[in-house]
């Protein structure tokens, strides 16, 4: 099945020398990381965004898919990436969020940094407790896509959520948050006071399980969940560009 217009990876060559890997969210498309990916590449960073396997097409595709053949896609970016620059930085948005800590948890200090907004690493409703059941006999439900305060944004993500892949989901979520421990990289922690699909127990779980000593967390007042493309989108963007310089300045402290 085709790609959806506008679900295409992206990326951007650098001239600073230094990296951006964007990974996006369950059910989303790069295209909800685009304006991110856009501000990065011009201040300087070299930036990939791939597109998950079964995203960006039906949402039965992303049944046929599981965390692993997401988490090999945004490995092999960075592998990709990482040839490229000197100094790598992953910024992830809700599920794009559980892969980077993922990814974190894998590289130690061969990243310098990782940004999360929204990160997802557990879901306390009673939908989650019966995924496994439910993913046998039920192959979608409602869409959690397009969760927007600002008026006329609307995010190119699937009108259902796949089943299957969100028990997959699960399973990683619970393998992340094991290895929460292993994240020592400097963290930006960005997260929406009001989230009607991440509940905010997610946030601190990372902060609490994390064993990084340089964390800034940022609350965004004026966002819903898909904050790339809300309000607080542009400071996004900037505080994740000064995160990263500092970074490269050796100057991030925490706080």
């Amino acid at each position: 099945m085709g790609v959806l217009a506008g679900a295409e990876p992206f990326s951007h060559p650098g001239s600073s020398g230094a990296g951006f890997l964007l990974c996006h969210g369950f059910t989303a498309t790069p295209d909800g990381m685009r304006a991110w990916g856009g501000h990065l590449a011009a201040e300087g960073f070299a930036v990939r965004c791939p597109l998950l396997p079964g995203h960006g097409t039906h949402w039965r595709e992303a049944n046929r898919t599981t965390w692993q053949d997401w988490y090999a896609t945004v490995r092999e970016a960075l592998l990709a990436l990482r040839a490229d620059c000197d100094q790598v930085f992953v910024g992830g948005m809700s599920m794009g969020g559980t892969l980077a800590l993922r990814l974190a948890e894998e590289f130690g200090a061969d990243i310098s940094g990782i940004v999360l907004v929204n990160p997802s690493v557990t879901r306390l409703g009673l939908d989650a407790k019966v995924l496994p059941l439910l993913s046998r006999v039920v192959p979608s439900i409602r869409a959690i896509g397009n969760d927007i305060a600002k008026p006329g944004e609307v995010e190119l993500a699937y009108p259902r959520t796949p089943v299957r892949a969100a028990a997959s989901l699960a399973r990683l979520w619970k393998i992340v948050r094991a290895d929460l421990p292993k994240v020592t990289q400097p963290v930006l922690l960005l997260h929406s006071r009001v989230d009607h699909v991440v509940e905010p127990e997610n946030s601190q779980i990372v902060l609490d399980g994390i064993s990084s000593t340089k964390v800034t967390e940022v609350v965004l007042e004026n966002s819903f969940h898909v904050a790339t493309q809300d309000h607080d989108a542009e400071l996004i963007f900037s505080r994740s560009v000064d995160f990263a310089r500092q970074l490269r300045a050796g100057q991030v402290g925490a706080g």
